[in-house]
C-alpha cells in the first residue's frame, strides 16, 4: 500500500536513521500509520502534532523548526504546504532530507500521482529541470494569451517524488520541475484554468495580467478567496513555473496532485526564497494550467498538453 512506499522507495529510510512524522491536527490518521511503517523499520520515529497553518508556507512553530534540522528524515503530512518555508529550507541546508505531504488524502495512497512508475518520472522532471537551468527565457501560450519569464542565473529544481539522499527534499507524490523566474522579468497575460490553491477545481478560468512580476489584473469567480494576494506586494509577486511530469497524477483540486499532472505547467505567487528566488512572502499560491504550449527559450517543450521532448 501507498504508506508502505512512501516510507521505502520515496524516503528510503535505514534502521539506523531519525525520523519526525510532522502533522497538525487534521492529518493525524494519516500520520499515524506513517509512523507505523517508519517503526517496522527504525527505533528512532517521532510524531510531532501543531496547530495547522492558515496557508501555503506559512512558517511553523521555532521550536517545530529546531527539530525538523535535528533529525535524519521529516515526512509532513500537513493541511498547508511547509515546502516554501524557511524552516524546510533551513533544515535542508543542515542535511534533513524532507517528504512533504500537504493536503494529502487517504484516497491518494490508494489511487492517483503516488502510484507513477517512478523511473519514467525521475528521468523526465531531472530532464525539464536541466533545460529549466540552461534556459535564459520561458514562454507560456494560452488562449490567445501569452506570459513570459526571464530565467537567467535561476536553477532549475528536480522534485521527482524520490528523496533517498541528504538534503533533498520535495513534495510526496510528486513529479515536477520548477524554477524561480526573475521576478520582476515577467510581463503577459494568462489563463488559469485548471485549479488554484485558495479555490480548488475552477469551475470557471481565471485571468490574470502580469506586469513587472506583479498581478495587476485578476478576473474569475473568486470570491474573496484569493484575497490573501493583495495583503501585500510581496504576496502578488510571481515566485514560480513549474511543469507537472507524473503521468498517473489526476486533477482534484488539491494542488499536491494537482501541480504534478502530466503536460500540464503552473505559477505560483508570494514566496520562493526556499527554491532560489529573492521574494519573500506570507503565501503561496499555486495556479495550475491546462493544456499550455511552453517554450524554453526557442525550444517547444509543450504543445497543448503534450511533451515534444524525448525522454
Amino acid at each position: 500500500m501507498g504508506y508502505n512506499k512512501v516510507i521505502n522507495d520515496c524516503m528510503g529510510i535505514k534502521k539506523e536513521e531519525s525520523v519526525l512524522i510532522l502533522t497538525d491536527d487534521n492529518k493525524i490518521n494519516i500520520a499515524q500509520n506513517l509512523y507505523n511503517e517508519a517503526r517496522k523499520i527504525t527505533d528512532n520515529v517521532y510524531m510531532t502534532i501543531m496547530k495547522p497553518r492558515d496557508v501555503n508556507g506559512e512558517e511553523p512553530p521555532e521550536e517545530i523548526a529546531d527539530f525538523m534540522r535535528s533529525v535524519d528524515v521529516v515526512i509532513a503530512p500537513t493541511t498547508v504546504s511547509i515546502t516554501h518555508t524557511l524552516a524546510r529550507s533551513e533544515a535542508s541546508s543542515s542535511g534533513t532530507r524532507i517528504g512533504s505531504m500537504p493536503n494529502i488524502t487517504e484516497d491518494m495512497f490508494i489511487n492517483g500521482a503516488i502510484n507513477a512508475d517512478f523511473d519514467i518520472v525521475l528521468k523526465l522532471t531531472e530532464k525539464l529541470s536541466k533545460k529549466l537551468t540552461k534556459a535564459k527565457y520561458a514562454r507560456i501560450e494560452k488562449d490567445n494569451k501569452v506570459l513570459e519569464f526571464n530565467l537567467e542565473d535561476r536553477q532549475g529544481i528536480n522534485s521527482p517524488g524520490v528523496y533517498i539522499n541528504k538534503k533533498e527534499a520535495g513534495n510526496i507524490p510528486s513529479g515536477e520541475a520548477f524554477i524561480a523566474p526573475v521576478e520582476s522579468s515577467v510581463n503577459g497575460e494568462i489563463i488559469i484554468d485548471g485549479s488554484m490553491v485558495g479555490i480548488g477545481l475552477l469551475e470557471n478560468p481565471l485571468y490574470m495580467k502580469i506586469e513587472s512580476g506583479k498581478i495587476v489584473e485578476l478576473k474569475g469567480d473568486i470570491e474573496n478567496k484569493l484575497d490573501i494576494l493583495f495583503e501585500s506586494e510581496e504576496n502578488h509577486t510571481i515566485a514560480e513555473l513549474g511543469i507537472g511530469t507524473n503521468p498517473a497524477a489526476r486533477l482534484t483540486g488539491i494542488i499536491l496532485e494537482d501541480e504534478k499532472v502530466f503536460g500540464t505547467v503552473h505559477i505560483a505567487f508570494g514566496t520562493n526564497t526556499s527554491f532560489g528566488g529573492e521574494n519573500s512572502a506570507s503565501c503561496h499560491l499555486d495556479g495550475i494550467i491546462l493544456k499550455p504550449t511552453l517554450y524554453l527559450d526557442d525550444e517547444i517543450i509543450i504543445e497543448n498538453g503534450e511533451f515534444k521532448i524525448n525522454y
